[in-house]
């Protein structure tokens, strides 16, 4: 409560929401699978284990969804950042965190933005409006949405984000997903320490952005997370000496100007080469030793390994995070705000970690149905006891001789 004054008016404005009840509230959303700000207020006044958690007690509301959407306003990106590190740091006291070798990839997050609402950059028409401007300059004087669609098929280039946008959200980019619908996308990048799995870098970048251009600005992220990491006393000693030396990325994030930059940074990379075929490397001496000597390591046992560990470790973080921690689908706008819920969200993906290596149960949720696998295992068990059992009795009474009269005086 005591840093209430730095984010809040004193005395304008509503009741204020401590930080601390505020970042447990975004917690929630990872370990419960909330995508929504609206979600999480209906799951917190609904379940009394997180009222416990939030410590709100009964005879008062929890926050609704505006106050905490309010809240996420107020507080910067700085102050979310600072509690991801913190986490961070929590994993390096707990032998978390290695910082040698980091993995990177990206996945693509559909954006709150719908693609048929884009306009023109330089005019601010729709796009219904722009086609139909196309259909009379053609000849067309009151053309049909048949005649408009006509149009429009074959056209070259017609989802340029150079040209058009959307006019609530020009953060989201026109791209391909995964599943190869078109949408309007914001672009994710994780860094994540190949030895424990943890994330130690997150960016939020335009979906429209290469791979190749994307990862250097996730290498200075990751790069400025570690060296916390390293200059805090209780984790300097915990982390690898030679943190953040190696670089593990798959195919996309190959290029001639990718792996001297890394060589600059003192990065060695183990970055899949595509089937380029036969190169020609005149005038390119110090882009052919780069290639060459990412090849060979990318070939030897160790860079083997990285690529199978690779996939693993990296695709399981974006399962995570996104797939049941219901992120795959923005509710927010804009980079800040939308950066803003990852980091608590990544940073709820990291706390699993500390809690499966000391509970050995990742999520809370986990836990609600301990008792009831452990009774199953115990009622399995003494089911089959029980059947053993039963099938010698009856073995016993079907084979069983009558005695000889001898014995039986």
């Amino acid at each position: 409560m005591g840093e209430e004054p730095k984010f809040y008016h004193k005395k304008l404005g509503r009741p204020s929401l401590a930080p601390g009840v505020y970042f447990r509230c975004l917690l929630i959303g990872y370990f419960e699978g909330i995508d929504s700000e609206r979600g999480i207020a209906w799951r917190s006044a609904d379940s009394l284990s997180l009222r416990s958690f939030l410590s709100i007690p009964l005879d008062e509301n929890p926050p609704d969804h505006s106050t905490i959407s309010r809240t996420r306003r107020l507080i910067d990106l700085e102050t979310h950042h600072e509690v991801f590190v913190f986490v961070l740091k929590l994993l390096g006291e707990h032998d978390l965190i290695d910082g040698k070798t980091i993995g990177y990839d990206a996945t693509t997050l559909e954006a709150n933005a719908a693609l048929r609402s884009i306009v023109r950059r330089d005019t601010g028409e729709s796009y219904q409006q722009f086609l139909t401007k196309i259909a009379k300059a053609s000849g067309i004087e009151t053309p049909t949405r048949d005649d408009l669609a006509k149009l429009d098929k074959h056209r070259k280039n017609k989802g340029n984000n150079d040209d058009w946008q959307h006019p609530h959200d020009p953060d989201a980019k026109i791209t391909r997903m995964k599943d190869g619908r078109t949408h309007l996308a914001h672009k994710a990048e994780h860094a994540v320490d190949m030895e424990s799995g943890a994330i130690v870098g997150l960016t939020l970048q335009g979906a429209d952005k290469g791979d190749t251009t994307s990862i250097i600005e996730t290498i200075v992220e990751a790069t400025s997370n570690l060296r916390e990491l390293a200059d805090d006393p209780a984790t300097q000693e915990k982390i690898n000496q030679d943190w953040m030396s190696e670089a593990v990325a798959d195919k996309g994030y190959h290029s001639n100007q990718t792996l001297l930059d890394m060589q600059e940074m003192n990065i060695r990379g183990y970055i899949s080469e595509p089937d380029r075929g036969r190169r020609n490397w005149k005038n390119k001496p110090d882009e052919q030793q780069a290639v060459y000597a990412n090849r060979r390591r990318c070939r030897g046992r160790r860079g083997r390994r990285l690529m199978r560990s690779r996939g693993e470790l990296i695709e399981r973080s974006f399962a995570h995070d996104y797939e049941t921690g219901g992120m795959r689908r923005t509710h927010l706008r804009k980079h800040n705000n939308i950066l803003k819920r990852l980091l608590i969200h990544t940073a709820g993906f990291n706390l699993a970690l500390t809690m499966r290596k000391l509970y050995g149960v990742g999520k809370p949720r986990r836990l609600q149905g301990l008792i009831l696998l452990i009774w199953a295992w115990v009622e399995t068990i003494l089911s089959g006891w029980e059947w053993r059992w039963r099938d010698r009795e009856e073995v016993e009474t079907t084979f069983a001789f009558p005695r000889p009269p001898a014995l039986a005086a």
